[in-house]
């Protein structure tokens, strides 16, 4: 039986055990209308399969070293003493850009599933504990990023009630290993 907790920082070791896998089959491939004044389009096209690590980017052990996380709320889920899922919502934070000036706002920072136990509603339970948090907290929007390769995320975002609100195709050009990537940026209304 999975056990679904609230944790703090002594827990990072535990949380960053949980791989964060994102099984890359297909992605949202973004065409701009008329240089972009027409809108966009968005098409769903397959890629070579991969496997890409989200957790080489987001190690919950140095988020101390980057900001107060004193605002933010951490929960887990446990398959006896296996870590098995975590996420983190982090709250109004100095530095924060994706909040930009915006006190209202949450940020879902990280949310992720060990490959063994994705498609159980492990996902569902820790995103809604992170969304039941943020409200507690006083938060009236969770703000959401991800990339256009990473289409589960995207649709399981969609499914919760997001909305996309800010596509920027140039967000990683200064990271040549994801440069090709286009951010993908979710607004939820808590």
């Amino acid at each position: 039986m999975i056990e679904f907790k609230e944790v703090d920082k002594t827990y990072f070791p535990l949380y960053d055990q949980v791989t964060a896998n994102v099984d890359i089959r297909s992605e949202y491939r973004v065409n701009r209308i008329d240089g972009g004044l027409g809108g966009l389009i968005f098409e769903k096209v397959p890629v070579t399969p991969c496997v890409k690590d989200l957790s080489k980017y987001e190690r919950a052990v140095e988020y101390e070293d980057m900001f107060d996380i004193s605002k933010w709320r951490f929960f887990m889920a446990f398959d006896g003493d296996i870590p098995v899922g975590a996420v983190t919502v982090a709250g109004t934070t100095k530095g924060m850009d994706m909040l930009g000036e915006s006190t209202g706002a949450c940020v879902l920072w990280d949310i992720r599933v060990a490959d063994a136990y994705k498609h159980m509603g492990i996902g569902q339970g820790l995103f809604d504990l992170g969304k039941a948090a943020a409200k507690a907290d006083g938060y009236k929007t969770m703000i959401i990023e991800c990339q256009n390769n990473n289409v589960p995320a995207c649709n399981f975002y969609k499914k919760q009630g997001a909305l996309l609100s800010k596509v920027d195709m140039n967000a990683y050009e200064s990271e040549p290993e994801i440069a090709d990537e286009v951010q993908f940026v979710w607004r939820l209304e808590l």
